[in-house]
């Protein structure tokens, strides 16, 4: 009977937390798995035996008894191909995705066919960004009868703790370049430029953000049918973003392709705990209502962002796993909206939306 719940990087930041929250849910049915099963083991001895360890290696694939036991898989480590995904829909497992990587999700897009004909569903964009930012887009663009132009931007706290891949993907997109949708063309832009003031509101006040190369803004040109996305980001200390925003003006971000510079920041960003252990996303959505044009915001503050990616993974999970949804490769605001999330992310998360100035909602 298919009932089990493999998360893949369970004993990791992300993925401990998701286990913890499906183990309340369905006790005995969720594994934490991984390469290393002494890790895996001394996190399921943490629970209460309500999740329990797997030793997988994705490259090796399911063994086919243990794939018949499996209902949902979720993936929170980044992979180099789809051979896994592919895999998890010819056993009719259903699956779910909190990596951000964009090429790679965007050839988990292309096995929309595939999921069809084996008759499952994988969900995709899960997490604050990817995740929380396409669905507080979605509620802006529900409030006009016509998007123009989706401004994101993601602040993140200095003091939050974030796992070794989360650091390591930040620290390879810093300097990355990359293409963005303007009027429905693509445009090279480069991160850490274009520095954009944005609102933040009342409590966190106006802060500098930088385009980053999040997949929001190039899932969400075509999910929600706006011709101009960007995403930036920003940390709580001005400073750092600042200083940051310096060394790629002057091309010293470059240092981070060698190997010895970049595991040596990796290591440092590891350790640096100051500031606060908040995150913010604000959207700036302008476009047309009623003929007249409008300018919405949306905002969203919470602090632990990794909590807030298990919770919001949890959520998805939670209706995943009891299916009625439709077969195919979706991103999390093809099938979900704020609404259906909201419940899971806890009283410390708090969301205002405003209309031409107007607080309508929060």
């Amino acid at each position: 009977m298919k009932e089990n719940i493999i998360v893949v990087g369970g004993y990791g930041h992300v993925g401990q937390t998701i286990c913890r929250q499906l183990g309340e849910l369905y006790p005995g049915k969720v594994y934490a798995a991984g390469r290393n099963f002494t890790r895996a083991e001394q996190f399921s001895a943490t629970t209460g035996g309500k999740v329990k360890p797997l030793q997988m290696n994705v490259s090796d694939g399911f063994e086919p008894d243990m794939a018949n036991r499996v209902k949902l898989v979720i993936m929170c480590l980044d992979q180099s191909d789809t051979a896994f995904v592919r895999s998890c829909f010819q056993y009719g497992i259903r699956y779910m995705d909190v990596s951000a990587n964009h090429s790679f999700l965007a050839e988990v897009e292309r096995l929309q066919e595939e999921a069809c004909f084996y008759e499952v569903t994988a969900v995709l964009s899960i997490g604050l960004a990817p995740g929380l930012t396409n669905l507080l887009a979605l509620q802006a663009k529900k409030l006009t009868d016509h998007v123009d132009t989706l401004d994101i931007a993601i602040m993140l706290g200095m003091g939050d703790q974030h796992g070794n891949a989360a650091i390591e993907w930040t620290v390879d997109n810093l300097a990355a370049d990359f293409h963005v949708v303007k009027e429905g063309g693509e445009v090279a832009v480069q991160s850490f430029t274009d520095g954009r003031l944005t609102d933040f509101g009342a409590k966190l006040g106006y802060r500098r953000a930088y385009r980053f190369n999040f997949s929001d803004q190039h899932v969400l040109p075509r999910t929600l049918g706006v011709p101009n996305v960007s995403t930036r980001l920003c940390f709580d200390s001005a400073a750092v973003t600042g200083w940051i925003a310096g060394l790629r003006a002057v091309g010293l971000l470059r240092l981070l392709k060698l190997k010895p510079v970049r595991r040596a920041v990796v290591a440092r960003l590891g350790k640096i705990r100051f500031g606060e252990d908040l995150y913010a996303v604000k959207i700036d959505a302008k476009g047309r209502k009623d003929h007249k044009a409008v300018y919405v915001e949306c905002f969203l503050h919470g602090r632990n962002e990794a909590q807030a990616t298990a919770q919001a993974a949890a959520a998805v999970a939670e209706r995943l796993y009891g299916s009625g949804l439709p077969h195919g490769v979706y991103h999390i605001e093809q099938l979900f909206d704020l609404d259906c999330i909201l419940h899971a992310l806890g009283p410390e998360v708090t969301i205002e939306t405003r209309i031409d100035g107007q607080r309508v909602l929060g």
